[in-house]
């Protein structure tokens, strides 16, 4: 019997264990997952959406409960957990408000030939394994939870080990709204165990959240399965920024602090890197390191805290010894530890740090931090920003700072919409996920898309229907 045990990065402590299940058990939960979901698929789409629509009101129900559970599970401070399930809600309500058209089937009656009808369905893959990450576990659940539901897919949701009691809430909530149990199974996994389910012949889709290594562990694991398992990845970021000599400090310096900071920079799609233009660069680096300096690091738990820990004791020596690499390579740290007196060796409390005199031979800026710091770098035009900004192995996010106001159709936005690398390009803002518009990545940051009506299309699968009505 093995037993997986979650520690809170806090104080080190065992918080909750759960008992991995055997191989057989596994096949006997994904059997009945294969079954339910065959009657599932044929329950009219409205009635899923209705019981999505449920399912939203017994989230809330449990609203209170999640930003201490959350905390306690992998370290965010309990003040900020409230977003989290705010989000949650934002991206439900929103798949919930377009399943049906983006669900429905493609009339092709404008261009049919006389004699002839056609049409595409959409319709469910089958039996879906979803792997969630521990860093935001709601957020990044309900971008493919919900909609392969909906779309009439069965589900087995494997929490990371970090963060196991997030998706028994998602699924408790789902069996309560109507959901079947069987169409929603949370499984607690070790590697071994969750290769044996990748490799199961009823599973026809993996879904799955976290490093570009895991990444490249899963599609190695589904491409020896005896099918054609299907594999959609979201990776990681070393996610960039830049502004332009016009951009408004008073708003862009806090705005990109909190990008680079919120949730220890444990993101995907955090700001871990910052090009400036020279002309002011200076100023932006000054009022960079006076907010960074304001945050209070310390116990999650309470109200007043703002910056948390890392997940562990690993993450937070790699995070160190990051830092301390680019010191010894010439970089210079702006921020004096001792203001963090949380921030010891041998914790998980990492102060944040800012740093100057960075460039693209250093790990800093190429290879992702996941943690609180970022590099500050000057550049002279926006062709140099580009190159730098696409002078990376990530693809996930960038964004652009400048004043919309006086130049509100931008051709030098527009170069970067053109020309940056990433799957999303933001103006004046990042670190956000719109559920309208595509979650993608390019590069090691992953394929395939989450969220938006491009979100059905991967729990999904076209069916053409060709008709000859008229023979005579």
């Amino acid at each position: 019997m093995s037993i997986q045990t979650t520690i809170s990065p806090h104080n080190q402590k065992p918080y909750v264990s759960r008992t991995y299940p055997t191989k057989d058990e596994l096949d006997f939960i994904i059997k009945n997952a294969a079954t339910a979901q065959k009657l599932w698929s044929g329950v009219p789409v409205n009635k899923r959406v209705l019981i999505g629509r449920k399912f939203m009101d017994e989230f809330r129900k449990m609203k209170d409960e999640i930003p201490l559970e959350l905390s306690l599970q992998m370290g965010r401070p309990v003040s900020q957990g409230a977003g989290e399930v705010r989000g949650f809600l934002e991206r439900a309500e929103y798949m919930l408000s377009i399943a049906e058209s983006s669900l429905a089937d493609v009339s092709l009656a404008d261009t049919d030939k006389p004699g002839f009808k056609r049409y595409i369905k959409r319709t469910p893959l089958g039996v879906m394994l979803v792997i969630a990450p521990w860093n935001f576990p709601y957020l990044v659940s309900i971008n493919s939870v919900l909609p392969a539901i909906i779309a009439g897919n069965a589900v087995l949701l494997k929490p990371s080990p970090q963060t196991p009691l997030t998706a028994e809430r998602f699924a408790l909530a789902l069996t309560q709204a109507g959901v079947p149990k069987d169409v929603i199974q949370v499984v607690h996994m070790s590697p071994s165990l969750t290769t044996h389910v990748i490799q199961h012949p009823s599973i026809e889709f993996v879904s799955f959240t976290g490093s570009v290594s895991g990444g490249r562990s899963i599609t190695e694991t589904a491409a020896k399965a005896s099918g054609f398992t299907g594999v959609a990845l979201e990776l990681g970021g070393k996610d960039p920024a830049y502004v332009a000599p016009d951009a408004n400090l008073n708003y862009t310096v806090g705005e990109l602090v909190d990008g680079a900071f919120f949730n220890s920079g444990q993101s995907c799609c955090s700001v871990e890197r910052i090009y400036v233009h020279e002309s002011i660069y200076e100023e932006f680096v000054k009022q960079f390191v006076d907010i960074t300096k304001t945050y209070k690091l310390g116990d999650p738990t309470l109200s007043e805290t703002n910056l948390g820990p890392v997940v562990s004791l690993a993450s937070a020596e790699r995070i160190r010894k990051q830092i301390d690499d680019a010191v010894k390579a010439g970089a210079k740290a702006l921020i004096p530890e001792q203001l963090f007196p949380f921030a010891k060796p041998g914790t998980t409390y990492v102060a944040p740090q800012v740093l100057v005199d960075v460039n693209h031979s250093m790990d800093v800026m190429m290879e992702e931090t996941f943690g609180p710091v970022v590099g500050i770098q000057s550049v002279a035009s926006v062709d140099e920003a580009v190159k730098l900004m696409n002078d990376s192995p990530y693809g996930l996010t960038a964004s652009f700072w400048t004043d919309v106001e006086a130049n509100p159709q931008s051709e030098v936005f527009n170069k970067f919409v053109n020309e940056l690398e990433t799957g999303t390009v933001f103006l004046n803002r990042c670190d956000y996920l719109d559920p309208a518009l595509a979650w993608t990545g390019v590069k090691d940051s992953g394929r395939g898309v989450s969220l938006s009506k491009f979100g059905y299309d991967q729990v999904t699968r076209a069916k053409s229907v060709h008709m000859k009505v008229k023979t005579t």
